[in-house]
């Protein structure tokens, strides 16, 4: 079961986030990511017609479901960014979907990823909580990851991180963390912020925050 998503409310929750975006970084350029797992294909129907066009999704079936009930000139609109936990062996099937891959945390994603999508887009995932159930590589791994993309010929565009549950100084001392080592790595991009944390994100310098309720509104649980 999926949310049904008012089109005219989603164009309001985005002019008043991008405004807001505006206030908070004035000097520096930060976008969304309209992320929209739990949600039907309306979702990124709605992110399109409200003017975002990186839309992202955290499960392989989804984001095919929703993209194969899209029209051929969405499809060349949309910038698919995959942001949640892969298992490699579902690589394959989204590999001509994605556009930039959010979430990769591990030697033998790279190598997958590099083998279906040569030269595709990536973005190295970092545990700044240390919490378990949440994805992403230590932050003490991510040079190393880093690395070894670009020596297999992925082009590596930034990290990507989720803040601490609850925890605004933690939260902001984990993004500071991650924003420092984009900046020692060369790293223009900067995934960090989401509905309840972009403020702190952005004054930490985020590129990009991912935000799904504050866009569509409360998800139906998931079904099992």
């Amino acid at each position: 079961m999926t949310t049904p998503v008012d089109q005219q409310r989603v164009r309001e929750h985005v002019r008043d986030l991008q405004h807001r975006l505006a206030e908070l970084s004035p000097h520096r350029e930060v976008r969304i990511v309209a992320v929209t797992k739990g949600f039907g294909v309306d979702a990124p129907r709605a992110a399109l017609a409200a003017g975002l066009t990186m839309v992202g999704e955290n499960y392989a079936q989804e984001l095919i479901a929703k993209h194969e009930e899209l029209s051929t000139e969405e499809r060349d609109r949309i910038e698919w960014h995959f942001l949640g936990r892969l298992q490699r062996n579902k690589v394959r099937s989204i590999a001509a979907i994605v556009s930039v891959w959010q979430s990769v945390d591990r030697s033998e994603l790279i190598d997958e990823i590099a083998r279906r999508a040569p030269g595709a887009k990536v973005m190295i995932q970092l545990n700044l909580s240390n919490e378990p159930q949440k994805g992403g590589a230590p932050l003490s791994e991510g040079e190393r990851l880093v690395g070894q993309a670009r020596e297999v010929g992925l082009t590596v565009i930034g990290l990507m991180g989720v803040g601490t549950a609850g925890d605004p100084v933690e939260t902001a001392a984990g993004f500071a963390r991650l924003v420092e080592l984009a900046d020692r790595l060369g790293l223009p991009e900067r995934s960090i912020g989401m509905s309840d944390d972009l403020e702190l994100a952005v004054r930490e310098g985020s590129t990009m925050v991912r935000v799904g309720t504050g866009l569509f509104g409360a998800r139906a649980p998931r079904s099992l």
